[in-house]
């Protein structure tokens, strides 16, 4: 059958890429789909709102983190780095970083770029003699870093424990392509946050203002609006769950009734209580997250933690 020319338009606008996750993740079994996909726009937008609510402890506690301890970082890692941050958002946590270091150029990797180009201009307005460098991209995939930066010692930031969104072993390659990427003299600076207790967690990913559940849900309206859906967004609940076994909060679409939908020209079913797996965060211990970064080519060396212990800021070098 001929497409016709609309459909054919339609077929060319899309984005493959979250085309073929979408199609592959909802005809799985159990369904699930990449965290990445949150984060259009509005999906970007929302996130920014998670972080200053008061249940969500990891950006206020790691924020603290970069202010009081300026002085280590400097000491520790030097002037003259090029600092490339992996899914930088906002990179409201950013200043306190570069303030501390003075480095000599910046450059932000996200994924959301109209996002990414607003704080680009924002933060290179409040530093106006920092070359900063955006690059639209998805730091899973292959990457170019700007030729600009090209000889210069590299630190690599990548707050916000956004390592644990990623299966063990997935984190462990992306910290080798990290590694490969930064090159032979770089430096990680990374987020992770720790285990603690159930509530909490489960508090931080299920809002009594409902920010979460919306940002959740928000994935339901990309698909629909990018990928020609009719997925009934209020036939899904959003749900946060601590799989203890896994030590990682999980973010569900749970089918509140027997749904049936399509998705770019595609059929699926799903029963009342059936889930979408939309989002793992893993949470690590006091030695696990030294293991993972040994077994992803880091060396660890320095780490600095809140005085609860809620959440750690880990210093490697390339091995």
């Amino acid at each position: 059958m001929l497409l016709t020319d609309q459909a054919a338009a339609f077929a060319t606008s899309i984005d493959p890429a979250f085309r073929q996750d979408i199609l592959e993740g909802l005809s799985r079994s159990p369904k699930a789909t990449p965290p990445i996909w949150f984060y259009d726009r509005k999906g970007s937008e929302l996130f920014e709102q998670i972080t200053d609510l008061p249940e969500y402890y990891p950006t206020r506690t790691e924020t603290a983190l970069l202010k009081a301890h300026g002085s280590d970082f400097a000491t520790a890692i030097g002037e003259g780095r090029a600092v490339v941050e992996f899914g930088a958002g906002s990179a409201r946590k950013t200043p306190h970083l570069l303030r501390a270091i003075a480095p000599a150029a910046y450059v932000p990797i996200d994924i959301s770029g109209d996002f990414l180009h607003a704080s680009s201009a924002e933060l290179a307005s409040a530093f106006p003699g920092l070359p900063v460098l955006p690059v639209v991209g998805d730091f899973n995939g292959p990457l170019d870093l700007p030729s600009a930066i090209e000889g210069l010692p590299r630190l690599g930031f990548f707050p916000g424990s956004t390592i644990g969104n990623m299966e063990p072993d997935a984190a462990v390659d992306l910290l080798r392509a990290m590694r490969a990427l930064l090159g032979q003299d770089a430096t990680l600076l990374i987020g992770m946050d720790r285990i603690k207790d159930r509530d909490r967690l489960i508090a931080a990913y299920d809002d009594a203002a409902g920010v979460t559940a919306a940002f959740n849900l928000n994935l339901v309206e990309r698909i629909n609006r990018e990928l020609e859906g009719d997925l009934p967004v209020d036939g899904f609940a959003h749900r946060a769950i601590w799989n203890d076994r896994k030590a990682r909060i999980e973010m569900h679409l749970e089918a509140v009734a027997p749904l049936h939908f399509h998705v770019a020209g595609q059929c699926f079913h799903m029963e009342a209580g059936e889930t979408i797996h939309t989002e793992s965060s893993h949470k690590y211990g006091a030695r696990d997250g030294s293991l993972l970064l040994s077994a992803g080519g880091w060396d660890p060396v320095q780490e600095w933690i809140d005085a609860e212990g809620l959440f750690a800021l880990i210093l490697a070098t390339a091995a």
